[in-house]
């Protein structure tokens, strides 16, 4: 026979266990600048872990970055076909920011309809989940050198209108990395990736954003 006090016990601990608060589950979507490519520790010195430092424990960042990626489905290697584009699914996140298109500023993968339609179908894909993430776009940061066919002419008048082109469709925030990374070659020694100062601060500019939407 269960005792008042057992089950006075199993009640409680129902209710306590109910009432416990998830983390808000945040997922980046990006490239190698997410990756943390170039930095010594990418684990704990990419603007991802960082943003999970600043926001605190209730929330959990996941970084799912992937080198050389681009949004374009036709480009020369989408993150469409990457593992990390399947890990989006299985996280369930809460929230999604994605920060997709300084590959696609090379010469092979610019094509502005395709990465209009490519930002498009991600966005429409990612409506499909379970948990109902929101999803805010970011601006790319601001190309110091132009490096590997990556330019700053095609970020600027290509894929930050496009960008902000889509926000506006479909009634989304932006968060503007490059404005807020302007000024700060420094902080970018090959003139297209950040290093950990960079990191910092686009951490600090994604979570002042994240806290005022």
């Amino acid at each position: 026979m269960i005792s008042k006090t057992t089950l006075l016990f199993a009640v409680f601990a129902f209710i306590l266990f109910s009432c416990t608060k998830q983390p808000v589950r945040i997922v980046c979507v990006g490239d190698s600048i997410t990756a943390g490519y170039g930095l010594k520790l990418e684990n704990k010195t990419a603007y991802p872990f960082i943003l999970n430092e600043l926001l605190g424990p209730d929330y959990e960042v996941f970084n799912f970055g992937r080198s050389a990626t681009t949004m374009s489905q036709a480009g020369d290697f989408p993150f469409w076909i990457t593992k990390e584009f399947s890990n989006v699914f299985a996280a369930q996140p809460n929230i999604i920011t994605i920060k997709l298109g300084t590959n696609d500023t090379k010469p092979q993968n610019w094509n502005i309809k395709t990465y209009l339609d490519s930002y498009q179908a991600m966005i429409d894909t990612f409506r499909t989940i379970k948990s109902h993430p929101k999803i805010i776009l970011c601006n790319p940061v601001p190309v110091y050198q132009d490096r590997w066919g990556i330019n700053d002419s095609t970020l600027v008048y290509g894929v930050i209108p496009a960008i902000q082109e889509l926000a506006d469709r479909n009634k989304l925030y932006v968060i503007d990395l490059y404005t807020g990374m302007q000024n700060q070659a420094a902080n970018f020694p090959d003139g297209v990736h950040p290093n950990e100062k960079g990191m910092q601060q686009m951490a600090k500019l994604i979570a002042a954003a994240l806290k005022q939407d």
